[in-house]
């Protein structure tokens, strides 16, 4: 079992949600969230000077995963969630050591999904 971490730009998480139920991923947890990269945030010009500004606006997609669909579920956000650009995002994944479903008390691979 994986838990996947995605980190995506906000405009891009209808496209990531699309390409991720074609590939019969449709459980997740979405979270707003704020955070900075490569780009190192929002830089402003404020009368003349440059202002480092806050964090970025991103979106956090946590999706627990039997290990049969780790690779589509990274192809589906990659693919969803591209645009060439710096700040795409990133993908991290967990190994996951449990997953209980609490309606029924199943444990492991069947929890999950």
């Amino acid at each position: 079992m994986k838990l996947v971490i995605a980190i995506i730009q906000p405009h891009k998480l209808e496209a990531v949600k699309r390409e991720l139920e074609a590939v019969g991923v449709n459980l997740m947890t979405v979270t707003s969230v704020l955070g900075q990269g490569r780009q190192k945030g929002v830089t402003e010009i404020y009368r003349g000077a440059k202002e480092a500004g806050g964090l970025l606006t991103k979106v956090r997609l946590d999706i627990a995963i039997n290990e049969d669909f780790v690779a589509p579920t990274i192809k589906a956000i990659t693919k969803g969630a591209h645009t060439g650009d710096v700040g795409d995002g990133k993908i991290f994944i967990v190994n996951l050591a449990e997953c209980i479903r609490i309606s029924s008390g199943e444990r492991g691979d069947g929890a999950i999904g």
